[in-house]
């Protein structure tokens, strides 16, 4: 049986009680629409307030400031000068304009969604002709007051949308604390540092980084800084840790008993027992060039990261002036320990500059990061340095280089006082200028955990190697009980 075809007969005519049908036929679902939209309505509001009220007490006053700002925005946009005037009429505009008399010019104002955190609000902003990046950035002191914020920033989000940051909680005097989750990190050598001070994440990446320096004043945040890293960095097999305290005597006094299950070796503040344990790491190093082809079949490491047989080994050297401190005196012992503190600062000059492509990691702290704490043909090969308060400028200088006289409000000298406890400046490798970060406080319980959860991960990178112990001068004898794997 054939099909008909449908036919639509454009001359029908469409007559009035039939329109009237289809308008009484609309007008019937209009109830239902109604219902329906007031329900959409009634279900999101009870989602924003269950929201409210589940929300702590800052992130309510967040949430009441989002909404204050998008409710001011098309009224406060104009006034800092962040809308555009558009004179060129609508089409609409034209035709329903009387002969000889032109539309009015319209207002555009550039549209804004905001999330709130913690500390304020992230509000993305769309750009418009004559407002850019650089308007924003000009107005940010005036936005920063009409939204009761700390201090706002502008950056560039993606072509054509800028982000404005609000932070109405100070971040840098807002104490924080990391709890380690016990996971391996996603990424091999990223450092998560701590936020920014506009609350936002700082990292690191220390892929082909030879060596990092951390400087400040005794309690204000090395150690905690440090124990962060180790703690994040523990639950993976492709690192591994030493450790030269120049605060104790033995492994089980100062700030690193708890995480000393997870280091393959630890000296105290022993001369003798610190230069055994770099020349053993020097050793290691050699014997890594020598097996880099056979084993990775590259001789830069970092072109197939870091694993279990080939792990990245981080050499810590705390209060590291204890280990390189020029000894003056004319008696034998005195010029035996010039000796030693000398011969250790060409080994760790050894690590620091050949190191970086056979998989070892050098980070030196110390209280001022002089040239005759951190030498500086040590110092000044490592590209990061942090540096919590001083009380001078030159040792500033000495932690961050001569461009921190240019970046006043980044000066750690200002970062004396309790309030700043574990606040650092930085230079970041991908930022410009100086980075001034909250580090968050990782508790002893909390990195002991960690650390005894891991302890079975700690080897001896020697170990791995091919090579016999005699070939490359160290000793493999598995550690007595009493020790464990701390024996250097």
């Amino acid at each position: 049986m054939s099909a008909v075809p449908f036919r639509f007969d454009m001359a029908a005519p469409i007559t009035v009680g039939g329109l009237s049908g289809l308008v009484d036929d609309a007008t019937g679902y209009l109830p239902l629409l109604a219902v329906f939209l007031g329900s959409v309505f009634a279900v999101w509001g009870v989602v924003w307030v269950v929201r409210y009220l589940l929300a702590d007490t800052a992130h309510r006053a967040s949430i009441r400031q989002a909404v204050r700002i998008r409710f001011r925005w098309k009224r406060l946009a104009p006034m800092l000068k962040l809308a555009s005037t558009d004179k060129t009429p609508t089409l609409m505009a034209s035709l329903s304009s009387s002969e000889g008399k032109q539309p009015k010019p319209r207002t555009l104002v550039p549209t804004l969604k905001v999330r709130h955190d913690a500390f304020g609000v992230i509000a993305r902003a769309r750009c418009l002709p004559g407002v850019g990046l650089e308007e924003y950035q000009k107005a940010a002191p005036y936005l920063a007051d009409a939204w009761g914020c700390t201090r706002v920033a502008v950056t560039q989000d993606t072509p054509g949308h800028v982000v404005v940051r609000g932070v109405r909680l100070d971040p840098l005097t807002t104490p924080t604390r990391h709890r380690p989750s016990g996971r391996a990190p996603d990424a091999a050598a990223r450092w998560d540092l701590g936020v920014d001070e506009y609350a936002q994440p700082v990292t690191v990446d220390l892929t082909q980084v030879p060596g990092v320096t951390v400087a400040g004043l005794p309690g204000s945040g090395k150690t905690s800084l440090i124990n962060r890293l180790m703690s994040d960095w523990a639950p993976s097999s492709a690192v591994q840790f030493a450790c030269a305290d120049g605060k104790v005597t033995t492994a089980h006094e100062g700030d690193y008993a708890h995480l000393v299950e997870r280091m393959f070796a630890f000296v105290g503040d022993d001369l003798d027992d610190a230069n055994t344990l770099f020349k053993r790491l020097v050793k290691l190093r050699r014997a890594r060039v020598a097996a880099a082809g056979a084993m990775l079949g590259t001789n830069d490491m970092w072109q197939v990261g870091p694993s279990q047989s080939w792990p990245l080994v981080v050499l810590i050297i705390d209060e590291a002036h204890t280990y390189f401190r020029d000894h003056r005196g004319s008696d034998k012992e005195t010029k035996r320990l010039a000796a030693l503190a000398a011969e250790n600062a060409r080994l760790v000059e050894d690590l620091v500059k050949k190191g970086r492509s056979m998989g070892i990691l050098v980070i030196l702290a110390t209280q001022k990061s002089t040239g005759d704490a951190i030498p500086t043909f040590i110092r000044d090969v490592c590209p990061i340095g942090l540096s919590f308060a001083q009380k001078t400028s030159d040792a500033a200088v000495a932690a961050l280089g001569e461009d921190i006289r240019n970046w006043p409000d980044a000066d750690p000298v200002n970062l004396q006082g309790p309030a700043y406890v574990g606040v650092a400046s930085m230079n970041h490798p991908t930022r410009p200028g100086f980075l001034r970060i909250r580090t968050p406080l990782v508790t002893g319980d909390d990195s002991a955990t960690i650390a005894h959860q891991t302890a079975h991960l700690t080897q001896d990178p020697a170990t791995l190697l091919p090579q016999a112990p005699d070939r490359i001068g160290l000793d493999k004898t598995p550690p007595d009980e009493e020790s464990g794997p701390l024996a250097a």
